[in-house]
């Protein structure tokens, strides 16, 4: 697309656009087209009839393209980006030796960069939404809103509720009022976090559901995400974490289980029964887990996922196909299922189911009227998708955010050919480049794994 569609693209509105194809929920519309304005999708349907309807709009063209939902990334940790090489190599409870340290070691502006640094690479892999877990950072929360404003991203923003170790009285007072603080703002979505359940107390874990729930927001914690947290649980209540989270009253539609890579039988029907929403990280379990979720079973039985990256690399794409590769590898292969969910289901779960996950189903996640205008443009007239036989699975398997034209978020262009507009991407890396040489080197920092020369010097030695 040349300057002036760009042109066209980046003005305040209303905009008719026309693309090649919709992506809807029921798979690719073809002659269709949508009109945004003020943030939203005001009327998607066939070109013809939505021109007719607005005369007085100029139709803006999208040739070779389709406009899609954004992505949703279920699982984020935006202040760690600093550090996100660092895990390489490393088993699983690296949040002891390499997340706290980093995160402790951050002030105001390494932290604002850091958010920065990763919604760039969300946007620039196609995600209009990031669910961020909170920050162990010791700054105002207000500091990762502000880089994801700036940035120009949707963000559900985690404040970390722990006191297991301090009992702070306080705790849900701070709950309450981040709830309140960001009620209304248009691209930032309070939600409450834990860390894991036995960071908090009995009390607080109960208590911060109900407040999410009567919020209308998400409480994020990370559940049975491997081995030694499902065991550290059992030693110390008898009950592996989401049985005790259970008990304690703190399963419900307003959770955001993050991970759930081990679940019993007796646990997916916990899930499904309770309504609680799950954050399937296909790459974070490969790089750092004991096992893949069972997301195809979740699937089957109705509980709620979307997709996270857990912080591991922003393409949309990608994580997507990790999804699906990760189900016919830890699945597909011992069972003969050679689908595997048909494609679809992991487009779906990255896009509408991921949006249900964390909380804002109503508001993004699927090309409707009524719904923020939070979509891509995608090239398919490349040689990965344009002799398509089934799109949505291409996009699955054979897409990549070098496709993405442009990204939008809340009906303004964000990025453009992989560049955000209105701010200078270039100079923020530069940046994050200098600020995280000196975060690092001060953070106290343990690695169980070389880096990669390293080990191969080793390897070369033996």
């Amino acid at each position: 697309m040349n300057q002036r569609t760009r042109d066209l693209l980046d003005r305040p509105g209303p905009l008719l656009l026309v693309p090649d194809a919709v992506l809807l929920p029921e798979g690719p519309a073809d002659g269709h087209a949508v009109v945004v304005a003020d943030g939203a999708f005001r009327a998607v349907g066939p070109a013809e009839r939505l021109g007719s309807a607005h005369p007085d709009l100029e139709a803006v063209r999208l040739p070779g393209h389709l406009l899609m939902p954004g992505f949703v990334d279920a699982h984020h940790h935006l202040t760690q980006s600093f550090g996100a090489a660092l895990s390489f190599g490393e088993p699983s409870e690296i949040f002891r030796r390499v997340w706290v340290p980093l995160e402790g070691a951050l002030d105001e502006e390494s932290a604002y960069v850091a958010a920065k640094l990763a919604a760039l690479e969300a946007l620039r892999g196609g995600f209009t939404t990031v669910a961020d877990a909170g920050t162990r950072a010791g700054v105002d929360v207000e500091v990762v809103a502000s880089a994801a404003r700036d940035a120009g991203i949707r963000c559900v923003l985690g404040l970390i509720c722990n006191d297991a170790d301090t009992e702070d009285p306080s705790v849900l007072d701070r709950a309450e009022q981040h709830l309140a603080r960001y009620h209304g703002d248009p691209l930032v979505h309070p939600s409450l976090a834990v860390s894991i359940p036995e960071a908090a107390t009995a009390g607080t874990l109960h208590r911060t559901a109900r407040l999410a729930a009567e919020a209308g927001a998400t409480v994020q914690i990370h559940v049975n995400e491997h081995l030694a947290s499902v065991e550290r649980s059992l030693v110390r209540h008898g009950l592996r974490p989401l049985e005790y989270l259970h008990r304690v009253g703190a399963l419900g539609p307003q959770l955001l289980a993050a991970h759930t890579t081990l679940l019993t039988p007796g646990e997916l029907t916990l899930l499904a029964g309770t309504g609680t929403a799950v954050s399937y990280n296909p790459v974070a379990s490969a790089w750092k887990g004991n096992a893949v979720a069972p997301a195809t079973a979740m699937a089957e039985r109705g509980i709620r996922f979307g997709l996270g990256t857990d912080g591991t690399r922003g393409d949309g794409f990608r994580l997507a196909e990790a999804a699906e590769f990760a189900q016919r590898l830890g699945y597909g292969l011992a069972t003969g299922d050679s689908s595997c969910g048909a494609g679809w289901t992991w487009l779906e779960h990255a896009t509408r189911g991921g949006a249900d996950a964390v909380g804002l189903g109503a508001r993004t996640g699927t090309v409707a009227a009524g719904r923020a205008a939070d979509f891509l443009l995608v090239d398919v007239t490349n040689p990965e998708l344009a002799l398509s036989w089934d799109l949505p699975w291409e996009l699955v398997r054979r897409g990549n955010r070098d496709q993405i034209t442009a990204v939008f978020v809340a009906g303004r262009l964000r990025m453009w050919g992989g560049r955000p507009t209105g701010w200078d991407g270039p100079a923020l890396v530069r940046q994050a480049v200098e600020l995280a040489r000196t975060t690092v080197a001060r953070a106290p920092i343990t690695r169980a794994h070389p880096t990669s020369t390293v080990a191969r010097e080793r390897s070369t030695a033996r």
